[in-house]
């Protein structure tokens, strides 16, 4: 098998040593880990096509992989040993730039922060941004459909995706999609594969929509005693048909994280903290910001503060984005994971997690997107403390139950993988599960893609 891959790739592009493949072992997620028998870069659709097929037909493993910065284990070899892991690492050039039909062609290993800088010297925009946008990949965020804070009001990676060339577990190449706004043509097969983590196909290439670059914008961040206060300027300000750019939200752990870690000059006695941004024409900026800061007043705001100034807009979004950094420094495990629940039961959603916690007696910051309802329990622990990680299990478990509950989802962007695999059912439902299988067994009769991910075979 080895000397195959080296025939296909190249010898200097597959990675056999201990040493080389350790790296590839694992991703963002914590306590898991799997050494993969081999890591390979292809550098062109047609060495992927060829490896896939070798694959499927010695019904090889092959694990798709980006940077490794996912968080549910989506990208971790089989627990077999005899896996190959598929890195795209060396397939990341940007290979058209189309200003007049306002797309982007590039590669899969692209990362997000560097497709960004290209396109914003042209006067264009690109708005997913995953926090993780400066290490992860377009095919990372594509195969997980990422969002990121600015998803309120641009959407998330599915959004911008207009067309992608995918090769299926057979080796065969399809092209989905194109730069037409409007297109019928037959199923939508390209949104079969968006957010499907690697289990139904590997994408090559992306056709990614751009949008012109804001004129203006504006950074404001919201100090309030009590959480609930927060939770109603948010719902107040989607009441007055307001759509933010970015609308985050810090909790009292979290802020007093971030404070140690990045010396913000964050206060340490409130609850909540809002990041708001407003973006647009001018007129519309600085309406909007007038707008938000006198709802955000009206709810008891402790404080506001506005940013002048581009340095300060930045200093302001810091708070949200180092966010994981700043809790990571407190232990030396950070579990982070996600739920998404309706707006209307966001305070409901992170009663259960600061009220499980005491019950589990771990230590939890919360952050997100309060705007979208996506929140990010993070739990503080050791990893190396077995029966610790059994109360974080139990943790999320209850956590995850009561998002269903509250009508909402066990993921809004980091994916199943592994982490959440067994409690898909229960979110979906059996019966779409079944439907889920024989759409992995039509495109990928024998399982080679990814196996063990999302839900089992």
């Amino acid at each position: 098998m080895l000397e195959k891959l080296k025939d296909i790739v190249g010898a200097e592009n597959v990675l056999t040593e201990l040493e080389d493949i350790f790296p590839y072992s694992f991703d963002g997620a914590p306590a898991m880990w799997q050494m993969p028998k081999a890591v390979v870069f292809p550098q062109t659709t047609e060495q992927i096509s060829k490896f896939l097929a070798y694959a499927n037909e010695k019904r090889i493993p092959v694990v798709p992989r980006g940077n490794g910065s996912g968080l549910s284990g989506g990208s971790l070899p089989v627990p077999t040993g005899d896996g190959v892991v598929l890195c795209f690492s060396q397939m990341d050039r940007l290979l058209e730039l189309d200003v007049q039909n306002l797309t982007v062609l590039v590669e899969p290993g692209m990362r997000t922060l560097q497709l960004c800088e290209n396109v914003e010297k042209t006067g264009l925009f690109y708005p997913p941004d995953p926090g993780s946008m400066k290490i992860s990949t377009i095919g990372g965020n594509i195969a997980e459909n990422s969002g990121g804070l600015r998803g309120l009001k641009y959407g998330v990676t599915r959004n911008y995706v207009m067309g992608i060339e995918v090769v299926l577990a057979s080796g065969k190449v399809i092209w989905l999609g194109n730069k037409c706004v409007k297109d019928v043509a037959g199923f939508s097969l390209k949104d079969l594969f968006i957010g499907s983590e690697g289990v139904l196909g590997v994408v090559t290439k992306a056709l990614l929509r751009l949008v012109p670059a804001p004129e203006s914008s504006k950074t404001m961040l919201a100090i309030f005693e009590n959480m609930d206060d927060a939770a109603k300027t948010v719902s107040d300000i989607i009441a007055s048909h307001i759509i933010p750019c970015t609308l985050e939200f810090l909790d009292k752990t979290t802020i007093e994280c971030v404070e140690n870690y990045a010396h913000i000059g964050l206060p340490l006695d409130c609850e909540a903290v809002l990041l708001m941004e407003t973006d647009g024409s001018i007129s519309q900026v600085e309406k909007e910001a007038e707008a938000m800061t006198a709802i955000a007043r009206q709810n008891r705001c402790k404080d506001m503060r506005i940013a002048a100034n581009k340095e300060e807009s930045f200093k302001l979004a810091e708070a949200r984005r180092v966010a994981l950094s700043a809790l990571a420094k407190v232990s030396p495990t950070t579990v982070l994971e996600d739920v998404t629940v309706p707006r209307s039961e966001l305070v409901k959603m992170v009663r259960c997690v600061q009220n499980t916690a005491q019950q589990e007696g771990l230590k939890v910051g919360i952050f997100g997107h309060f705007g979208d309802g996506n929140l990010h329990p993070t739990f503080l622990v050791d990893e190396k403390n077995p029966e610790e990680m059994k109360r974080v299990e139990s943790a999320f478990e209850k956590i995850f139950r009561e998002a269903i509950d509250l009508g909402g989802s066990v993921t809004g962007e980091h994916g199943i993988g592994l982490a959440k695999k067994k409690i898909l059912p229960e979110a979906v439902g059996e019966n779409t599960i079944e439907i889920m299988r024989i759409v992995k067994k039509t495109l990928d009769p024998n399982c080679i893609l990814n196996p063990g991910k999302v839900f089992d075979f």
